[in-house]
């Protein structure tokens, strides 16, 4: 059951929100699990992080050479699909495809990369330097990247990079420090922490199950066309395997193929979201909504392939 938690919870998470948005007589009840989900989701993260965050060596927090060269991959990525943008012309719903595609390259490393990270017995210390790392670069590169998109928007380079480093550093850099707080200040609360090894992923499933029904409405109240919702679902899903199989061969190469696949494909999809909203049109962040599906079916597969392998 442990290989099959995250997709357990996208099911429980997509179920639960069609249950409530087609059965007329739950709307108030909805209103009232909404408003309680929209509370808790933020603190479920945050808790999820702390705990693991607790199992970082500090010591080890320091760059490594696979962190920048996921970075260069990341980077000629964008600048590739920027490319075929500014050629494709203005069709929108074409143009609506790619943007939703690069709203799922441009994000950077999802801040519970190191749960599934450490799940698979990958280095969570050097995990955490590269999310970090990643947060630091894409706060600089999307206030670049999406004003050549979309010219009539007026948000300024200095201002994007203040609101992305703040949104970031409200679900990074707190739960660090807290964490590092509890590590040297509080070792009976951090012996329990570490005790439990699974605490971090099973909130991290609660979480993931809010997340997805989300996503779920975002999908059911689009205004896009039933075609162009399927090929920003396929296309997401193919761009997901290819920045897998990417930050897998990147890893190959420093003999690091758990940590830098996990790197390289997963990602904060909740800031792609802000970033569609803020910066191109709502129907992109549909890409991003279907990302966070496919991540986690591939996490899943990965921790059952990885539990056989150990027995």
């Amino acid at each position: 059951m442990k290989d099959w938690t995250l997709p357990v919870a996208i099911v429980i998470g997509s179920t639960a929100y069609l249950v409530f948005r087609f059965v007329p007589e739950l709307d108030k009840a909805g209103d009232v699990m909404g408003r309680f989900f929209d509370f808790i989701f933020p603190l479920s993260v945050f808790f999820t992080l702390v705990v693991t965050f607790c199992k970082v060596d500090f010591h080890q927090m320091r760059p490594h050479r696979w962190h920048f060269a996921l970075l260069v991959a990341q980077i000629l990525l964008v600048g590739a699909l920027l490319l075929v943008i500014r050629l494709t012309g203005n069709e929108p719903e074409i143009k609506l495809l790619l943007e939703s595609v690069l709203t799922c390259i441009i994000a950077p490393c999802a801040t519970a990369a190191p749960v599934v990270t450490g799940k698979l017995g990958g280095n969570v210390s050097t995990m955490v330097t590269y999310t970090l790392i990643s947060s630091i670069a894409v706060s600089l590169l999307i206030p670049l990247v999406f004003p050549l998109l979309e010219k009539a928007n007026d948000i300024t380079f200095a201002a994007a990079f203040l609101v992305i480093l703040k949104r970031l550093s409200l679900v990074l850099v707190l739960p660090l420090v807290l964490a590092y707080s509890i590590r040297h200040g509080l070792p009976r609360l951090h012996r329990w922490i570490i005790s439990r090894p699974n605490l971090g992923f099973y909130t991290w499933s609660f979480s993931l199950s809010i997340t997805t029904g989300i996503t779920v409405k975002n999908i059911v109240n689009s205004e896009a066309s039933s075609l162009l919702l399927w090929l920003i679902a396929a296309a997401s899903f193919v761009v997901c395997w290819l920045q897998f199989g990417i930050g897998r061969l990147v890893g190959h190469c420093y003999n690091e193929s758990i940590n830098a696949g996990q790197g390289m494909f997963q990602k904060n999809t909740a800031l792609s979201i802000w970033v569609s909203y803020a910066y191109l049109h709502p129907v992109a962040s549909v890409g991003a909504g279907c990302y966070v599906l496919w991540q986690n079916i591939i996490n899943s597969l990965e921790l059952w392939a990885y539990r056989k392998k150990q027995q």
